[in-house]
């Protein structure tokens, strides 16, 4: 019997290699650097990094004081917690309400999709600080949280609802004929299936709910893009203040990101 011989390696052509790849990302933000740097210096530019640390903290007799865009990024968090776990449950309520035989419970999931899908966000900030918060008396920071979950709660209704019901349907009959109710059949069967199909387009609703609620810096809510604008009114440092900004909300995103793949690994792990 003949050894079997390896497959001869194909070599890897330049333009496929890895250090070809790394070369085109040093170069292209080589290339965004210098264009930010020159167009800066053409329009006269004063680049003022040094006067930024204090508007992050200040240390006043030895004690800590946070400035403006800390709390400015507190509020942001703030606003992205509350704002997830109530996107989530109006997100999984809208999608049972889509999936039950009750037509009423149906037609006010469909009425809430289509109104809130095909209005634009800032229109629906308005009408959420304009006339339902006098209405019901809803402070400010409540009406930002509540208006960025209802339209991000619309996105995440059809996720779930898309998991569900990617499940087998050889799945759901095999629970009944064991004698499983209801609840123990999403319990034990179906969200143990479609929970790890349902994070990563979850992971683009939680993150998008990040970024939107620099949203709510028109109804003068005190997040970071509020602070951030204050700072430029008094500072002019437009470039410096809006680079950092940027920057806080994509670490604020990645790390997001990081633990909702950490949450799918484990949750894949576990079935």
């Amino acid at each position: 019997m003949s050894k079997l011989r390896k497959p001869p390696s194909r070599s890897v052509k330049w333009w496929n290699s890895r250090w070809f790849d790394v070369s085109q990302l040093v170069l292209f933000f080589g290339a965004l650097i210098w264009l930010t740097l020159n167009g800066a210096a053409q329009m006269g530019y004063n680049w003022q990094w040094y006067r930024l640390p204090k508007y992050f903290w200040k240390v006043i007799d030895g004690e800590l004081i946070w400035g403006p865009l800390m709390d400015g990024l507190f509020v942001t968090l703030e606003i992205g917690f509350y704002g997830i776990i109530i996107t989530l449950l109006i997100g999984l309520t809208t999608a049972m309400l889509r999936m039950s035989q009750s037509w009423i419970g149906n037609l006010v999931a469909q009425v809430y999709l289509e109104v809130i899908r095909n209005t634009p966000l800032l229109v629906q900030m308005y009408v959420f600080y304009f006339v339902f918060a006098p209405i019901l008396e809803i402070p400010r920071f409540w009406v930002g949280v509540l208006c960025i979950s209802f339209f991000e709660g619309t996105f995440a209704s059809e996720i779930i609802r898309a998991g569900i019901l990617s499940v087998q349907r050889g799945q759901w009959e095999a629970s009944t004929s064991i004698g499983l109710s209801r609840w123990n059949t999403y319990r034990y069967i179906v969200l143990p299936q479609a929970v790890p199909l349902m994070l990563p387009p979850l992971t683009g609703v939680l993150i998008n709910l990040i970024k939107h609620s620099a949203i709510v810096s028109v109804i003068a809510v005190f997040d970071l893009t509020t602070q951030g604008l204050d700072i430029i009114a008094d500072t002019f440092m437009s470039f410096e203040i809006w680079l950092t900004i940027a920057a806080m909300y994509l670490g604020v995103t990645i790390v997001l990101s990081l633990l909702v793949s950490i949450l799918e690994w484990r949750v894949r792990g576990r079935h």
